[in-house]
């Protein structure tokens, strides 16, 4: 009996480690894989230690930095070189958006390591020539900018209506969101911060987060752990929103 040869069917080619990450990130969702493989030879792979800095708000900005790995923190310094943490960025995250389409401007923050890792780099020109030539990739582009101003016009406002007490439960939760990994009822924030690192997140002063962290800990709220946050009783925790100070 005749055996009927299988049509050969064409081999789908294994993704690159960075095509691979690029379909982690918003704006590069369900892309095109010829697009995806024209981005992956354009982006610059760079390595930077804790305390690193990837470029500064005093530099012309020339690319756009998406976090492969480790923590970025963006910084802001005012006359008297006093810095304030405005975001932290964590892997799959997008920085320095801002300057796309935007030929005279610097980059909007400093940004420096929190915790080392890698970080790719796009340059401006080129991101905009795909944007331009991906209707979908510009849809998701607006979106992930709107999200972003949206969170940050939210943290403003928080930093500048509430006090030290409210500011510091809100942050924590979004600390936890964000870089929060449960346990039963308890929750750890992965991301090592130092009282005075805390402060300046939310614009307050280190003795002051110091008053608010005691107090949350005599409250069995909190615990603090090399640097780390402990949510001892998230549902305890969220109520404690509704308190007085």
């Amino acid at each position: 009996m005749a055996t009927l040869e299988k049509e050969a069917r064409p081999r789908k080619t294994a993704e690159t480690p960075i095509e691979t990450f690029l379909n982690k990130v918003e704006i590069f969702k369900n892309l095109p894989r010829e697009t995806a493989h024209v981005i992956d030879k354009r982006i610059r792979k760079m390595y930077f230690k804790k305390g690193e800095q990837i470029m500064s708000e005093f530099e012309k900005g020339e690319g756009v930095f998406f976090v492969q790995s480790g923590v970025v923190k963006l910084t802001k310094q005012d006359e008297k070189g006093n810095e304030m943490i405005v975001c932290i960025k964590k892997k799959g995250d997008i920085f320095a958006e801002s300057c796309l389409f935007n030929d005279e401007t610097n980059y909007p923050a400093t940004g420096i390591m929190l915790q080392a890792g890698e970080i790719y780099f796009l340059h401006t020109e080129e991101l905009e020539q795909e944007l331009m030539a991906s209707p979908e990739m510009a849809v998701h582009m607006i979106r992930y900018m709107s999200g972003q101003l949206r969170e940050f016009t939210s943290i403003m406002r928080d930093i500048a209506l509430l006090d030290v007490y409210a500011k510091t439960i809100k942050t924590i939760e979004r600390l936890a969101e964000k870089f929060g990994k449960s346990k039963c009822n308890e929750v750890l924030i992965e991301l090592p911060l130092t009282v005075q690192e805390f402060a300046s997140l939310i614009g307050t002063s280190r003795e002051s987060v110091s008053r608010v962290f005691s107090k949350l800990r005599k409250e069995g709220l909190i615990d603090i752990k090399s640097k780390k946050i402990i949510i001892l009783d998230w549902c305890k925790f969220c109520q404690s929103k509704l308190k007085d100070v």
